[in-house]
């Protein structure tokens, strides 16, 4: 049974004051309109979300929706950037052109010569099915430049030569034009001739593909697409519709002409694709370094550029180069196409003469370097270090080298010390403009500035060299050492040169650049480098200098500096070995300071 209902009790009677008020609140509770409860709704939930903001964790980025496919083939960055974009991977794209190579193309050299192609794991996993399998949301290809770099004799050229066969003729592409492109024509010549053998080894292909080997040209029957030997000697470089591009071995291009001009001749196709193969190389300036550069910055997702594939096989300038698990880093057909016997052959010969080492470094461990063969290895230079006590030289004779920049950069400044036991310690000075070493370590990652907080770099203000300060200083050293004489590029005859000698009273000794000057105390600092009687006390810049140094030989085997090809200042160096020029043909070297019974002779 319910309970039966009890009659409040009537209320006691209240004062108006009090009846007005009730009255308020009750009208206040009753929404009259629509929007008013609407607003009492927001209201409500918005106090609602910032409750659980306060318990609830921050959610994340939102994250696209993909297919199971997909997922399996984000591997870094830059896909996850893609997907977000609306990308996704197409397995029968990415089947489509390994098919290609597995039915239709046959190896024509060596001794997989006559049988069916069979791609490698990193041919087909790591290149080709990414490149391809990729596509926007509209369907066409995700990628439009591919950088591809590996040690030599890994297989890539015989790679792209597939891929330029494809874009020719299986790339559903009608009127294509397909460029091979090199530093000349020769080097332009090898993907092509590698296409050529494989067209002619394959019966279906020699059915669909003309050779016309004296233009250096193939012609699709099928899709009326034509592939075209190109090269930086090409004058008919511009104006190209191109839907595919292979440039080989990039880092040989003498400039970047080529590449701007064929950079955007694809603009009007629906998927064109540039592939970009090559090894290391070792100008910082060139185009090759600035793709190679880019590739890292995408692989990492610092650039945000889906539409940039990149593949990189290659060891750091920290993984021991003499070492087999450092060249597996670099060579992914390690057993197949190239033999580790070979490699340690190479490696013999590289550490037996430092003149090979930085095309090994190169060619082998696809190590970017810094100049072309390396004239002093930095094992030898790191030997001759340890710290020097400047006050300790002073009142010592010294010999000197002065290399001056023309207008801006670094002005060397070298003072070479000989001692009785026929060892020699260097000091060092270097000037720059200010606004060149501001730019320098923005543009290039040179330390300009920290080896100006360090002592070893002085600044001289606005953005051309100071000669008044360099001049003060040296008058300064002039004071502390005894100054025998001050070699200098005899073409750079200035009015700093004139007031040294004039006004300053130091012997100012011009000496010339060319072999005839330069050979014997370059042969000299590599001598006393080799035997440690050199020492440079680790003079940052200096270190980084020699790290430069690159050689030039003539047919009589003398060698010299050679600025040209050394992609870095080696300013300090030249001035080092004009100041070693001056102290080896001194023909007496015996000084005061040593008469008691310490003299010494050099004859």
């Amino acid at each position: 049974m319910r309970p039966a209902k009890t009659k409040k009790k009537p209320s006691a009677a209240r004062s108006p004051s009090k009846r007005k008020k009730a009255a308020r609140t009750k009208t206040r509770r009753k929404p009259t309109t629509k929007t008013h409860a609407k607003k009492t709704a927001t209201r409500k939930r918005a106090k609602k979300a910032a409750k659980g903001k306060r318990t609830a964790r921050k959610p994340g980025p939102r994250v696209a929706r993909i297919d199971a496919l997909t997922r399996k083939w984000v591997r870094g960055p830059a896909d996850e950037i893609a997907v977000r974009e609306g990308c996704r991977f197409d397995a029968a794209r990415a089947d489509h052109i390994c098919e290609f190579y597995e039915r239709f193309l046959f190896h024509t050299e060596g001794q997989w010569a006559g049988q069916l192609f069979t791609l490698l794991d990193w041919q087909r996993k790591d290149v080709l099915m990414p490149l391809f399998g990729w596509v926007r949301a509209d369907g066409t290809r995700r990628f439009r430049i591919a950088y591809i770099s590996t040690a030599k004799k890994n297989g890539k050229s015989t790679l792209v030569a597939g891929i330029a066969l494809y874009l020719l003729d299986a790339d559903n592409e009608p009127r294509g034009q397909v460029y091979i492109a090199a530093s000349d024509r020769e080097q332009a010549s090898i993907v092509f001739r590698e296409s050529a053998a494989m067209v002619e080894a394959s019966p279906k292909l020699t059915e669909r593909i003309e050779i016309i080997a004296s233009r250096k040209r193939m012609i699709s029957r099928a899709s009326a697409s034509f592939l075209q030997v190109l090269s930086s000697e090409s004058r008919r470089q511009e104006g190209l519709n191109l839907n595919g591009l292979i440039f080989d071995e990039l880092h040989a291009q003498p400039n970047r002409l080529l590449w701007d001009a064929l950079r955007y001749g694809g603009s009007a196709r629906r998927e064109p694709l540039i592939v970009s193969i090559t090894t290391a190389g070792f100008d910082r300036e060139s185009i090759c370094h600035e793709q190679y550069e880019r590739a890292k910055r995408v692989e990492a997702g610092v650039d945000e550029a889906p539409e940039f594939f990149a593949y990189i096989r290659e060891t750091s300038e920290e993984d021991p180069w003499t070492e087999p698990a450092t060249w597996a880093k670099a060579n992914p057909s390690l057993g197949t196409t190239i033999q580790l016997a070979d490699l340690e052959s190479d490696c013999q010969e590289a550490i037996a003469s430092p003149s090979k080492e930085n095309s090994f470094r190169r060619y082998r461990c696809n190590q970017w370097t810094q100049q072309d063969v390396r004239a002093i290895r930095m094992e030898t230079w790191n030997a001759c270090g340890g710290p020097i006590d400047e006050s300790a030289f002073e009142g010592r004779e010294c010999f000197c080298g002065l290399d001056l920049a023309r207008t801006q950069d670094l002005s060397a400044f070298a003072k070479l010390f000989p001692s009785p036991d026929g060892t020699y310690d260097v000091l060092m000075r270097f000037w720059c403009d200010q606004d060149t070493a501001q730019a320098r370590e923005r543009r290039d990652s040179v330390p300009y500035l920290t080896w100006v907080r360090q002592g070893h770099l002085e600044l001289t203000d606005g953005n051309t060299t100071d000669f008044a300060m360099i001049r003060k200083r040296i008058v300064e050293d002039g004071q502390r050492y005894r100054m025998r004489e001050i070699a200098y590029d005899r073409i750079f005859a200035g009015e700093l040169v004139r007031d040294l000698g004039e006004q300053d009273g130091f012997d100012m000794v011009p000496f010339g650049q060319g072999f005839i000057s330069m050979a014997a105390p370059t042969d000299e600092l590599d001598r006393l480098l080799l035997a440690t009687k050199l020492r440079h006390g680790d003079n940052p810049i200096l270190r980084w200098m020699a790290s430069n140094l690159t050689v030039r030989m003539d047919p009589a085997g003398n060698r010299k500096p050679d600025k040209a090809k050394s992609t870095e200042r080696i300013d300090g160096i030249v001035a080092l070995i004009m100041a070693l020029g001056r102290a080896i043909v001194t023909p007496e070297l015996r000084h005061s300071e040593y008469e008691d019974g310490h003299g010494w002779d050099v004859i």
